[in-house]
């Protein structure tokens, strides 16, 4: 199975457009296109992963002008997209189809392709008990990551071939709840990456 975007170049930085934040603030957080072939016989459904692996641990380092996060500090996934049961015949998903702006609080009812499910990202949690912006966020919100971070981040878009139609989930699932309902069911994975930055001085990982 492959899986590429007319959005990105994979391993090419993605356009601001498709980020959550720009560096003078909010951005037009649209979802990049999406594509795959290939699929394996016996495919079922599709699901969709968003993950920056970049995310910086030390939450007390985050936005702060005093100081530069150094590249080696340890890092953690940070989820942007999650998707399930994603039909069988589907094989795009186009630009902004599923994102189209910044929601304060999040999507209620984010779009997606027909009888698809999108569970929470982890803007959720980021955003929690903030007056302004806290609230389930669910479906695809793209890059923000700090300013002040001296790693360029990495945004991977995994796509899995399922051998069922539909994931046991509950209405709030996460990535985590995603990828345990799909063990035991995959048939195939495809990953495209993208990367993004608002440091000028930032260099990638390794």
């Amino acid at each position: 199975m492959r899986i590429w975007s007319d959005s990105f170049q994979h391993r090419g930085p993605i356009p601001a457009r498709y980020a959550m934040g720009r560096a003078d603030g909010l951005s037009d957080n649209r979802n990049p296109h999406l594509a795959w072939d290939a699929v394996p016989e016996g495919t079922r459904s599709f699901a969709l992963l968003c993950i920056d692996p970049d995310a910086p641990t030390v939450a007390e380092t985050v936005g702060r002008e005093d100081l530069q996060i150094p590249v080696e500090q340890p890092r953690a996934d940070f989820v942007h997209w999650v998707m399930a049961d994603i039909d069988a015949q589907v094989r795009q998903i186009a630009e902004a189809s599923c994102s189209d702006g910044v929601v304060a609080r999040g999507k209620r009812t984010p779009p997606g392709p027909p009888g698809a499910r999108q569970g929470l990202n982890d803007y959720t949690g980021w955003f929690a008990g903030d007056a302004d912006m806290g609230g389930d966020y669910l479906g695809y919100d793209g890059p923000y990551p700090p300013f002040n971070d001296l790693r360029v981040h990495r945004y991977f878009f995994r796509l899995f071939a399922l051998g069922v139609e539909r994931l046991a989930l509950a209405p709030r699932f996460t990535a985590a709840d995603a990828q345990r309902a799909m063990q035991g069911h995959v048939l195939a994975e495809a990953a495209v990456y993208a990367t993004y930055t608002l440091n000028a001085s930032a260099r990638a990982p390794g």
